[in-house]
């Protein structure tokens, strides 16, 4: 019995064969290394060696940063290193056939692959006066042509497993022909094709491109349908994107008919490019004094043209993991959805976190799971039982991951295939944070313009009651913020967001005038003052201005939102902020978030945070992240996209530090009964990353500005030209209240000890 090929187990055989002349003399010999297996469909299935396989697909285009499509076998090795890596286990040649060594390398390393036909005609969706070619006659010949070469060609790499007839070509007659030849010729595959709607006489898989979860599902629940659902493309990685991807595969993973999909796409389309400044960047359409040209719509991969990793590769990685562990009912359940391969090449290993410190570690010893099989541990039993049982913690996370034990082709030995955290069950009902007040006693002063609050040497708040703003806050005699506290609902707009045109979000937005928002002060008091406390009262009305950002006559009439926000100071120097948002009209799109901002001294550049991380993350693009403790410069939070936007937020913090390399800074946290928020901090302004059409081109400010959102809408992801957040992540123009705690921070404090302070026993 032969050791058949699959993408988990690449058995190759070298496959020789010599001419000899009829005296038995050796004319030629040639070699190449050929892979057995098979391909055949089931009702809602295509088999691999018998076996219902799942595609986690991307589709790739051939690109290198600096030769274009010139074509590099380094390069076609690192693209494969990188998938095998992130567990992408298939591609879609898109949308042509690729150089031959791209083949061979994908039969070695262990890749699906669908072979497309370098058939296109997009262009004729605008012709209104031209046939369509798939239903011209004259046209046949050139279409089989293609389609003939590429099978010819190719038909002998176990990597392909079905033939693709072209891309976004509309359907037609000559399509049928296509289909009928490829399928005379080679019965050990499948066809695919896409156009006229995915379901056609001429595809042997139902193959939607960005097709809605919902939909798909539909489809695969279809009794009439016996074909499975392969998406050739979805989850469009266009800049800050790739939200809701969890979702496909949360439908994927539990629906029979349902096979995996193609990412669009692998990578940014741009090229190396020397700018006036001598230095080099990425150049893209209309860099080049093209003309016409596609502007970024080529950006749109899962890694930068260098084939750096996007962030949300880490997402993908993740829910392409093969071993998937769940937490239900006081079981965890441990996987293997692989398909030929059991555990017995892998390590497992476990690590307990309480409120974000490690309480343990250790190898967790499982028997062999075998595949398409599970294993369930009553997770009291489980080794890290008894440091949950001692711990005083608030909230308790359990990471699971598998390793490699040994070396392949594509990784060393050690490398993390699969990691996936669950929350356990907390030891007591989480009751809101309080704040434990001590006999700190301070000065309140209200001098001209300034409401000035201090304690002794230790901190100092400057507020000025015309702005209602904060205008210093200084710990030990170090200036810390110098602006804020401002409400905050705009940010820089993504690609996503622009998709759509007078439908988008960020058409919607600036219709609302909502991209031009002054915060004007109504009323600043202090409201009462004891030897404990004082509290002062701000309310605000978000106003639009005009271009020249001056109010336009009956403009506060006109205010888009009323906000008011209470600060309680303690002598401790702990500062209370109370805010409440109540939006004054009814037809106000979603918000771009809901929140604080505050501008800090650049020297504040030393982040840490109890949330989500280490990588950017976002309400809909989060299950990779992990709950834990993590630092990082203020720079390093900064992801480049090639055209700037949103970016570098981190999801669900409940605690975060800004200091200085001597230790004094700010402390940040939820409070009461607030939830965890979205964070970010950059050198760039939300306004200097709106401007900027080229990463290289932004201006760092003299400051630091911090976001931190009571509510933050996803980035979304489904496709990248139509409004398409799902609408859990959305943001309704409602009332909102929530309240955050700052606090001055010393080298002597730790936020971890801050935050632990306020949790009531």
């Amino acid at each position: 019995m032969p050791r058949l090929w699959s993408a988990e187990q690449p058995n190759l055989y070298a496959l020789v064969v010599i001419l000899k002349d009829a005296s038995g003399h050796v004319l030629d010999c040639e070699s190449c290394l050929v892979g057995i297996r098979q391909v055949s469909k089931a009702p809602k299935q295509l088999l691999v060696n018998g076996h219902p396989v799942i595609i986690r697909g991307v589709n790739r285009h051939e690109h290198h940063p600096r030769l274009g499509k010139t074509n590099v076998e380094s390069c076609m090795v690192k693209d494969l290193l990188i998938m095998k890596q992130n567990n992408i286990n298939a591609v879609r040649n898109s949308h042509y056939p690729q150089h031959p060594r791209w083949y061979e390398l994908c039969n070695l390393f262990g890749m699906y692959m669908i072979d497309e036909a370098n058939i296109e005609t997009h262009g004729f969706d605008l012709s209104q006066r031209v046939k369509h070619p798939t239903s011209e006659p004259s046209w046949a010949a050139a279409m089989m042509d293609r389609v003939i070469g590429m099978v010819e060609r190719d038909k002998n790499h176990a990597c392909i497993i079905s033939w693709s007839l072209g891309n976004e070509s509309g359907y037609g007659p000559n399509h049928s022909a296509l289909a009928g030849w490829v399928r005379g010729r080679d019965l050990s595959r499948v066809v695919h094709y896409e156009g006229g709607g995915s379901r056609t006489p001429s595809t042997d898989i139902i193959c939607p491109m960005y097709m809605r979860v919902w939909d798909i599902v539909k489809i695969a629940k279809d009794p009439t349908e016996t074909r499975p659902l392969i998406l050739c493309e979805y989850s469009h990685s266009m800049g800050n994107s790739n939200g809701n991807i969890h979702e496909y595969w949360e439908a994927i993973d539990s629906t029979f008919g349902l096979q995996g999909g193609f990412i669009w796409e692998w990578v940014d389309q741009a090229l190396l490019k020397d700018g006036a400044d001598g230095r080099k960047h990425w150049a893209y359409g209309g860099d080049f004094g093209d003309i016409p040209n596609d502007l970024n719509f080529c950006l749109n991969g899962l890694t930068w043209p260098d084939r750096t990793p996007h962030p949300a590769l880490l997402e993908v990685k993740h829910v392409y993991q093969p071993i998937k562990v769940s937490l239900k009912e006081g079981k965890l359940q441990i996987t293997n959805t692989q398909f030929y391969e059991t555990t017995n090449g892998l390590q497992f290993s476990w690590v307990a976190n309480g409120d974000g410190r490690e309480l343990g570690t250790g190898i967790l010893s499982l028997p062999l799971i075998g595949p398409q099989s599970s294993f369930d541990i009553e997770w009291q039993s489980g080794p890290w039982y008894s440091l949950w049982a001692s711990s005083f913690a608030e909230e308790f996370f359990l990471t699971i991951s598998a390793k490699l034990l040994h070396p392949t082709r594509w990784v060393k030995a050690g490398h993390v295939i699969s990691s996936t955290q669950v929350q356990l069950p907390g030891k007591r009902e989480i009751v809101p944070h309080v704040i434990k007040t001590t006999d700190a006693t301070f000065l309140v002063e209200v001098l001209g313009d300034t409401i000035r609050v201090r304690q002794q040497n230790f901190w100092e708040i400057e507020l000025n009651p015309q702005t209602g703003t904060i205008e210093s806050w200084k710990v030990e005699g170090v200036t810390v913020m110098n602006k804020g506290i401002f409400p905050c609902f705009w940010r820089a707009p993504t690609d996503n967001d622009k998709g759509g045109g007078a439908d988008s979000y960020l058409s919607k937005w600036k219709a609302a005038h909502m991209d031009s928002l002054l915060y004007i002060k109504e009323n600043c008091s202090v409201l009462n003052t004891t030897d404990k406390l004082v509290k002062i009262v701000v309310g605000f009305i978000a106003v639009p201005t005009d271009e020249k950002h001056s109010i336009p006559e009956l403009g506060k009439a006109n205010a888009l939102f009323k906000i008011d926000m209470i600060y309680t100071i303690y002598g401790s120097g702990d500062v209370i902020v109370e805010c409440k948002v109540k939006p004054n009209s009814s037809n106000l799109p979603p918000l771009p978030r809901v929140g604080l901002e505050f501008h800090l001294e650049e020297s504040m550049n030393n982040i840490k945070w109890f949330g989500k991380g280490p990588f950017e993350c976002y309400p809909d693009r989060k299950a990779a992240a992990h709950v834990g403790f993590y630092e990082q410069k203020v720079g390093d939070m900064h992801v480049p996209y090639i055209v700037p936007g949103e970016c570098s937020g981190r999801a669900d913090v409940r605690w975060v530090t800004f200091q200085s390399k001597d230790g004094c800074g700010i402390y940040a946290s939820i409070y009461g009964s607030s939830p965890p928020m979205q964070m970010s901090a950059s050198y760039y302004t939300t306004a200097e990353l709106e401007r900027a059409t080229h990463n290289e081109e932004l201006i760092k400010g003299d400051n630091i500005e911090v976001h931190l959102d009571h509510k933050h809408m996803g980035v979304g992801g489904d496709d990248s030209w139509s409004p398409c957040v799902h609408d859990k992540y959305l943001i309704p123009a409602v009332s909102y209240s929530f309240s955050i705690r700052l606090c001055p921070i010393t080298r002597a404090t730790s936020g971890h000890d801050i935050y632990k302070s306020q949790l009531q026993s």
